[in-house]
This record gives structure tokens, C-alpha cells and sequence, in this order.
């Protein structure tokens, strides 16, 4: 990453509004209610039930007295104040170098804050990296965008010369240095282990229970991460949920369950520095990676829907304007 030219906020917005932003202005017509319409804010009808409905919106009075399931229809309000909460924590380092999961970070909250701010919507930011480090208030216009975008590509670039030694220093050993999901899903079936200092690991609940405190007023929440966490994030994700209305966006890499046919290499885990040694030349040791990667998605998926939240992927391999339009059409299904 250390050989990346310096990427500033400017031109990283002036690249997504010439290759994203006026791409989406052409498939929906400018109208950015198909991409982030939710609850709404403002109540404005009844209707019966139809299934695919979001059960969050039955009104219970309604259907008890006519014995037929009846939910409430919101209108969204474009001058809404929305949150983006996003992880910046160590496992978001990995991917190719020219694309890594943290600029896709900053990529997809760059867009979505100038989306907003340029439908007349106030925008602010809640970043984390071991912990919440940075609030950015809500702001409206394009000064609120450049700052959220220099605040993810400042830390990044931070992060570089730390990412660079640490690759050397596997490349001296023949290593390989991967993120945390894949330590996790290579932990039960690494041959050796290799001893390291131990690491702090991410707690997305610790994020997700400040922006709780934070955001009083209901607003659209969209919380951008690769979801790799300790454990117990559920509450605070469902807590908020109910609240507000929140969009769950991974990103996530596809080196992340399928290993290359490279031989032996240390796998180590971003975050804490804990290695393992696996070989990847194993035909059978890489079915199970697939399939302990595919297992932990659909857990993944299940523990967000329990919450009330959909999680949508975005992947570093993955044109930006085709994942946000997949998003579209997905939660426009997920409303009729």
C-alpha cells in the first residue's frame, strides 16, 4: 500500500462523481428514495398486511379491531439527518492493494454522504477503530463530505506504514498476512500455531451502543463494516433498529473464504497478531474454508435479520455502482 499514490478527499469525490454518482443519476433518475426509502419519517396511511411486509409497522389497535393485520405507511422525508457508522478497525486493511476494504469504506461513505447532503439531508459520522475515536456532527453540504472523506483517507494512509513492515516482515518468513476472518475460520483447522502478542479485537456493539446515545432523533443509520467482531453486537444493533431505520452494508473480500493454491504460508490474524500455518495446496483443507466461511455468512445474515436489519455485501472485487443498485432493488422488494 506504501507504493498507493496519496489519495486526497477532492479528488477521491471527484472520482466517485464521475464514475458512481452520475452513473446512479441515470439508472434512478435521481430519485435516491428507491435506495434508502424506509419507516419514514412521517405517518401518512393504513393498509392491510401483504406478506414481505415489515412486521415493525403492523398497528396492533387496528388489526385487533378488525381482526385482519393492518400496517402503517410512512412518506420519507428527504431533509432526514443521517448517521454513518463506520468501522475503521484493523481487519478493514485487507484486500488487494490498489482496492483494500478500508478505501472501499471510504468510497461507499463518501457516496452515500454526498447522496445525502445533495438531496438536502444533514450527514455525520461515528468512526472506530479499538473504540469510537471520532464524532463528526451532522452537517448538511459538500464541506460535511470532504470531511468525513479526509478523516477515512487520513487514518488510512496512518495505517500504511504499520501495514507495510507487517508484510515485510511475512514475506521474510514466507507468510502471508490476512484479516481476522479468515484466522477465525482457519483457527480449528491450522496445523501450528505460532505465538504472538495479543491484540485487541473490534467490538462493533461498542459502536453501534455510542451512536445509540448519540443519535436522539430518529434518522437513517447506516452502519458500514466487515461485521468481523467479538461477539454481543446483537443487542445494540436490534436496540438501535427500533429506533431508527438501519442499513447494515459488509464489506467484505473474496480472498476472505477462498484461499489461493500458494503452498504452505502463515495465515495472521490483523488485529491481535496471532498466527497460524496452513497449507493451502490442501484440496480438502480449502472446501473447508469455503464452506466454514459460507457458514459463518448465513449466521451472520440470520443474527442481523433477528435485529431487524437487512445486511447487504459489498465486495472489493465488485463495481461500487452495481453493488449500490443491487442494494436498490433489494430492499424495494423488501418493502412491497
Amino acid at each position: 500500500m506504501g507504493a498507493t499514490p496519496t489519495l486526497s478527499a477532492e479528488s477521491l469525490l471527484r472520482r466517485l462523481e464521475w464514475r458512481v454518482v452520475r452513473r446512479l443519476d441515470g439508472r434512478l433518475q435521481g430519485d435516491y428514495r428507491t435506495l434508502f426509502r424506509g419507516a419514514g419519517l412521517d405517518f401518512t396511511d393504513l393498509r392491510e398486511y401483504v406478506p414481505g411486509d415489515d412486521l415493525r409497522h403492523i398497528e396492533w389497535n387496528v388489526t385487533a379491531r378488525l381482526d385482519e393485520p393492518y400496517v402503517r405507511e410512512f412518506v420519507e422525508d428527504r431533509e432526514l439527518t443521517a448517521w454513518l457508522l463506520l468501522d475503521h478497525s484493523a481487519s478493514m486493511g485487507f484486500g488487494p492493494v490498489d482496492r483494500q476494504k478500508d478505501l472501499v469504506l471510504a468510497e461507499v461513505a463518501t457516496t452515500l454522504a454526498h447522496v445525502l447532503t445533495r438531496g438536502g439531508s444533514r450527514v455525520g459520522a461515528i468512526v472506530m477503530d479499538t473504540g469510537v475515536d471520532l464524532v463528526i456532527p451532522p452537517a448538511p453540504g459538500r464541506n460535511q463530505v470532504l470531511r468525513i472523506a479526509k478523516t477515512l483517507l487520513d487514518r488510512r494512509e496512518a495505517r500504511a506504514p504499520l501495514l507495510d513492515r507487517r508484510t515485510a516482515t511475512s514475506r521474510d518468513r514466507g507468510a502471508s498476512t490476512l484479516r481476522r476472518g479468515v484466522r477465525r475460520v482457519l483457527g480449528r483447522s491450522g496445523q501450528a500455531g505460532v505465538p504472538a502478542p495479543s491484540g485487541t479485537v473490534t467490538d462493533l456493539g461498542v459502536l453501534l451502543a455510542a451512536a445509540y446515545g448519540i443519535a436522539r432523533r430518529r434518522s437513517l443509520v447506516l452502519v458500514v463494516s466487515d461485521f468481523i467482531s467479538a461477539d454481543g453486537w446483537e443487542a445494540p444493533l436490534s436496540r438501535l433498529a427500533r429506533r431508527h431505520e438501519v442499513v447494515a452494508i459488509q464489506v467484505v473480500d473474496p480472498r476472505e473464504s477462498e484461499l489461493p493454491d500458494v503452498g504452505g504460508v502463515y495465515v495472521e490474524d490483523a488485529e491481535t497478531g496471532e498466527q497460524i500455518f496452513v497449507d493451502t495446496s490442501d484440496v480438502a483443507f480449502r472446501a473447508r474454508l469455503a464452506a466454514a466461511a459460507e457458514s459463518r455468512q448465513s449466521d451472520l445474515e440470520a443474527r442481523t435479520r433477528k435485529a431487524g436489519v437487512d445486511l447487504y455485501p459489498v465486495r472489493t472485487d465488485d463495481d461500487l455502482v452495481r453493488s449500490l443498485l443491487r442494494i436498490s432493488e433489494l430492499r424495494r422488494r423488501r418493502r412491497r
